[in-house]
């Protein structure tokens, strides 16, 4: 008896090919970059909307990371029908504790504190933020950005040169891409904001962050902890299933020094500054080591183009806000696009991209001097800067007024969001 014929897969329609125009062309696959074609896409299916990187999907599930997701940019994700299928993978943090010692102290005490609380738009009880596996996250924007008709192009834009109403984009492989709006979110180091021409204010800060996850004994019970050590802060960062991800700030040779150590060495000095109140720790994945700057771009557009995310502002993770700030460039440019395109205008002109720029501009240096000054205020161990520090802390955890504030950063919420950031449609 003949056996009958299994059916031809069918091609994935958003692949293949690379399509010769394009309204608007993502540089970069990464969280910010999925983000805002997803959300152009959503609220204006009449424009053509590319993606271009050169990671396939299947290279998605080997990032172990895991991001801390600010309860504004949940709505947005809410909104983009992407955090409902991930809900169960994020871990809720439901407080956060800060100290400020030293790695030997016995005794860490909390000189601030804050937890869920009612805030803008918010219930009581709310958690401020969620850490949420990279995997998932990116792994769900793409799976829906395919099912919003988005074409995805395993490819990296290397060069682009103006033309008449539109930007030539070069790939790697010899084709090209007309676009009316190319959007650059090619990280921190991009070539695209090069090519533009926009000249950036940066330096290095002499540190590494080390990223590694862990699982432990104990429930964090959702505590986030940033302990302030003299080399750096130390962050434990709550993940599902008793697991914790760390954000372990060294300077830059001890940080190469420790992630290429031998692994009873590295967890001896990871016990140090972690401590023992959740029992015992396995390190479940390498520990890798990212050095850590400030860099800002001096302008987010030129005609045609723009930058998000990475790519428009590299800031300290003392704060835990650099994704949130990306995903709030998601959500201006986004509004900002289809607004256009709904009263006719030029997608990709000056005059429309202008308004994103000063839409996000003031927020990312303001949040960028911030961290600065932080990271150079708790790290160090000068006597007198640790005591006015602490009493700073105290004060802060002593005033609603203050602590509100810390909260409202937390959590992404504050004035003048775009609309996706409330969990409004564009």
């Amino acid at each position: 008896m003949a056996t009958k014929p299994k059916p031809k897969k069918q091609p994935d329609r958003n692949r293949g090919s690379v399509p010769e125009v394009v309204d608007v062309l993502v540089a970069g696959g990464g969280h910010v970059g999925l983000s805002t074609a997803l959300a152009i896409a959503r609220a204006a299916p009449q424009l053509t909307v590319a993606v271009a990187d050169p990671q396939p999907l299947s290279a998605v599930g080997n990032d172990r990371r895991a991001s801390a997701v600010a309860v504004a940019a949940v709505r947005m994700l809410r909104r983009l029908d992407v955090w409902e299928a991930i809900e169960d993978q994020a871990q809720p943090i439901r407080k956060m504790i800060i100290t400020d010692s030293r790695a030997q102290d016995a005794v860490r005490p909390a000189f601030l504190t804050f937890g869920a609380a009612a805030r803008d738009g918010a219930t009581e009880g709310e958690p401020f933020a969620f850490m949420v596996a990279n995997s998932a996250l990116v792994g769900r924007l793409r799976e829906n950005a395919a099912e919003a008709g988005i074409r995805f192009i395993e490819d990296t834009v290397t060069s682009f040169a103006e033309e008449a109403h539109a930007l030539r984009a070069a790939l790697g492989s010899g084709e090209a891409v007309a676009t009316r709006l190319l959007i650059a979110a090619d990280g921190v180091r991009s070539r695209l904001r090069e090519i533009a021409g926009i000249r950036t204010l940066e330096w290095r800060y002499g540190q590494s962050a080390i990223v590694v996850t862990v699982a432990h004994e104990r429930d964090h019970e959702g505590v986030a902890e940033e302990h302030f050590l003299p080399a750096g802060p130390f962050a434990i960062l709550p993940l599902v299933r008793r697991r914790s991800s760390l954000v372990w700030t060294e300077r830059s040779e001890d940080a190469a020094r420790l992630v290429a150590a031998d692994p009873f060495l590295f967890q001896a000095e990871l016990e140090r500054r972690f401590g023992h109140h959740l029992g015992q720790l396995t390190v479940e994945d390498k520990p890798r080591a990212f050095p850590l700057g400030l860099t800002l771009a001096r302008d987010f557009v030129r005609p045609r183009f723009a930058l998000v995310g990475d790519a428009a502002h590299g800031i300290h993770p003392i704060a835990g806000q650099g994704l949130n700030l990306g995903f709030k460039d998601a959500a201006a440019l986004a509004e900002t696009v289809v607004e256009a395109h709904r009263l006719g205008l030029d997608i990709g002109s000056l005059a429309t991209l202008e308004r994103y720029q000063m839409w996000r501009r003031f927020d990312t240096v303001q949040m960028g001097v911030v961290t600065d000054v932080l990271n150079r205020l708790f790290s160090n161990d000068n006597p007198f800067v640790r005591m006015a520090r602490d009493f700073g802390l105290g004060l802060v955890d002593r005033m609603p007024v203050l602590k509100a504030r810390f909260i409202q950063q937390a959590s992404g919420t504050g004035p003048s969001l775009p609309r996706l950031l409330t969990g409004e449609a564009i």
